[in-house]
């Protein structure tokens, strides 16, 4: 078993704000490594001024922790496999509807990630495919929720190395 924590700070400038809804939503993640991590509610679900924008929220930290956990997973799935993963980059969405009960919730969250392979082992698509699945299957966050994730990738095959102006911004 392992624990993972997160330390959230909020603090409330003008009581009257607050008991009148005027008040902000940013504040603070830290995690265990030292990061801080400016947040804020969606600026679609509080308006601006009340959120800030520039923020991280919970919802696109949502989208963005299945992302990375699906790929962190198909790395060490390919590099299992014996393939040379050069870079790897995805832009990921999530939607966010009414469900059943009335209430809100993201029911979809759709991966797009672009692979550079290298090396002399290439992939086909058969086995791509493959590695997004397992890659799926095993990911903890995946396991954890009831969002639909959908996977719409694209990779290439460089023979050498990546020239600097394709390599994936970090």
């Amino acid at each position: 078993m392992h624990t993972y924590t997160a330390d959230i700070r909020w603090t409330c400038d003008n009581i009257s704000d607050f008991t009148s809804k005027r008040y902000s939503r940013a504040h603070t993640w830290g995690f265990d490594g030292g990061v801080i991590v400016p947040a804020s509610s969606s600026p679609n679900s509080v308006r601006v001024p009340y959120s800030n924008p520039a923020n991280v929220d919970p919802e696109e930290a949502f989208v963005a922790a299945l992302s990375s956990c699906h790929m962190l997973t198909f790395l060490y799935l390919a590099s299992v496999d014996g393939y040379a993963v050069a870079a790897y980059a995805d832009s990921a969405s999530g939607i966010m509807e009414k469900i059943a009960n009335g209430k809100e919730a993201v029911t979809q969250v759709t991966l797009r990630p672009q692979i550079v392979f290298s090396g002399d082992k290439v992939p086909t698509d058969a086995v791509l495919d493959d590695l997004h699945h397992r890659a799926h299957e095993d990911c903890y966050l995946a396991n954890s929720v009831k969002t639909v994730i959908a996977v719409q990738g694209h990779w290439q095959h460089l023979v050498n190395a990546i020239p600097a102006d394709e390599k994936p911004a970090t």
